[in-house]
């Protein structure tokens, strides 16, 4: 009997002996693929190419002043034919001119009074109306933008801005640049691979940074926020970065 009882102790021995060391393997396998699943590299891509503008906005308008509100509506349209013709003469016909309203508006002033304190007064009106100029020769908008200012010269009521040049079809751009742009991340990644000895794993994430529109020759420095549009050239650097974050085996 007492032989018996000692012989299942044994047993009983051996079988829990077994099963510790087989939860001890199985929890062994886990944590080593938890921790494989943590080996991972963060990269970033770059990516950028020369673009041009194929698409040019330009804001002009008539301005004027005058004591009562009829005499400056008087005064803008009376002023309005000196811009249409200068436009007409550069090329610009009606289809290419998004004409504005005409609107007249109090004109205030800061005056001081005898006590030396300032306050907002009305000076008559300010009548304004404006056109927005939108072509894709560049050259030609370039080219009324320094010829207008002859008509200010000549005591002409205009107004205007600096030309806005656009790319039009500017997700094309962006699209290329980012395929470009994960191309570099997958190089950079394998490089520090190479130096840790593993080998770069399958893509777990990615994210687009800031896309940059920069003039061309443009040297700035970039980070990852915020991006750039500039308008004010022709010929312009298109950048894009990404993130991606790969496993390693």
């Amino acid at each position: 009997m007492e032989n018996g009882f000692s012989r299942a102790l044994i047993i009983l021995g051996v079988v829990l002996a077994l099963g510790l060391g087989a939860s001890a393997f199985i929890l062994g396998g886990k944590f080593r693929t938890i921790g494989d699943n943590n080996q991972k590299i963060l990269v970033k891509g770059l990516a950028e190419t020369l673009v041009s503008a194929d698409l040019a906005e330009w804001s002009v308008g008539v301005r004027v002043q005058a004591d009562t509100f009829s005499e400056t509506l008087a005064q803008l349209r009376k002023a309005r034919p000196a811009l249409d013709e200068f436009l007409e003469k550069q090329g610009f016909a009606s289809a290419v001119r998004m004409e504005g309203s005409e609107q007249v508006t109090p004109n205030f002033v800061e005056e001081q009074d005898g006590n030396g304190r300032y306050r907002r007064v009305q000076a008559g009106y300010v009548g304004r109306q404006g056109i927005r100029v939108r072509s894709d020769d560049l050259q030609k908008i370039a080219a009324a933008h320094r010829e207008i200012i002859q008509l200010v010269a000549e005591g002409k009521s205009v107004e205007y801005g600096a030309p806005d040049y656009l790319i039009q079809d500017m997700e094309s751009v962006k699209m290329s640049l980012i395929g470009a742009a994960t191309e570099n991340a997958r190089l950079r990644a394998e490089e520090f691979a190479k130096v840790g000895k593993v080998k770069v794993g399958p893509m777990r994430s990615a994210s687009q940074g800031a896309f940059y529109i920069l003039p061309a020759d443009s040297d700035a420095d970039s980070d990852d926020y915020g991006g750039a549009y500039d308008k004010t050239t022709i010929a312009k650097k298109a950048r894009v970065v990404v993130t991606i974050l790969y496993g390693i085996e």
